[in-house]
């Protein structure tokens, strides 16, 4: 999730430089952080998700670590039995749609997404260079995820909770329950856009830069 700030090393002359990166440092750290459980805090991960749905703005003053993505996981797992149950999938069925809800709605679209607003970020919202933001700044791929991550949960639990409750309405052919049906994507797209809006906007992160690991 969003991690803490570093700086770039310094070589004699005062130029920034780089040490070669292994393949495993080529890994966005939220990843590598995922074998290390112990360093989860999963209560920190819990308050982050409700506040996620009552004080969005709070979420992104605070440091996340990579258990809330476990969470999440939890979480569309939990969705994938229950839309099975409902439609009354076989057991390759409900694991096909436990794959897909995990592997392609949450990390793949996340992925995509993260990449452009990564882009977005760096060619875009950078503030210019001064003192406390050096030339070389750059948002990291990981605080995209991060914001994607945010804002995916509330988008989760409209269209994959709520409306679960709402399937025999939302089946009927009147023009009614199309309506509601609609407005479920419309509310649950709508929370996924402020949630990125919160994300990248300077309001809620002062420094754009300053809460991305800087490379």
């Amino acid at each position: 999730m969003a991690l803490l700030p570093t700086t770039a090393s310094m070589s004699q002359n005062g130029s920034s430089s780089r040490a070669p990166q292994s393949v495993s440092n080529r890994v966005p750290v939220i990843f590598r952080r995922l074998l290390k459980l112990q360093q989860m805090d999963f209560e920190l991960a819990a308050w982050q998700l409700t506040y996620l749905c009552i004080s969005p703005k709070r979420v992104y003053r605070n440091v996340d670590d990579p258990a809330i993505l476990i969470l999440m996981t939890g979480g569309m797992l939990g969705a994938a039995i229950a839309w099975s149950v409902v439609w009354s999938y076989s057991l390759y069925d409900a694991l096909r749609l436990a794959f897909l809800m995990v592997f392609r709605d949450f990390l793949l679209v996340g992925v995509i997404s993260a990449t452009l607003l990564w882009l977005f970020a760096n060619r875009a919202l950078l503030s210019p260079p001064s003192h406390s933001t050096p030339a070389d700044t750059a948002v990291e791929w990981a605080y995209a995820f991060d914001v994607h991550t945010n804002a995916f949960f509330p988008l989760y639990l409209t269209l994959y909770v709520a409306q679960l409750f709402l399937v025999p309405v939302i089946l009927k052919t009147n023009w009614v329950c199309l309506w509601v049906g609609n407005t479920f994507y419309l509310v649950a797209f709508a929370q996924y856009v402020y949630g990125v809006y919160l994300g990248l906007n300077g309001e809620c992160v002062p420094a754009l830069s300053a809460k991305a690991l800087i490379r």
